[in-house]
């Protein structure tokens, strides 16, 4: 168990940040197999913009890697174009 006041301060805030990182986390990959499972192009193209943008955010706070970002965003757009 801490002893420090601050060591208790940072295992709630740890805490808070872990919660809301797997919050984030959960939340897009769900858009992302919503809009896998979209088969309509003109609603796939205004989903594509919203995962792009929760991605990005993602791999900018080190929830995920960069590159799983580009791959994901990549693949993602890659097939909204061929519906």
């Amino acid at each position: 168990m801490a002893n420090h006041k601050s060591a208790l301060k940072r295992i709630r805030s740890n805490e808070t940040k872990r919660l809301r990182n797997k919050h984030q986390h959960k939340t897009t990959r769900n858009a992302v197999r919503d809009l896998r499972a979209s088969s309509d192009k003109k609603e796939a193209e205004g989903m594509l913009l919203k995962v792009v943008s929760m991605l990005d955010k993602l791999a900018k706070n080190n929830i995920i890697h960069k590159n799983k970002a580009s791959n994901l965003k990549s693949k993602l757009t890659k097939q909204v174009a061929t519906l």
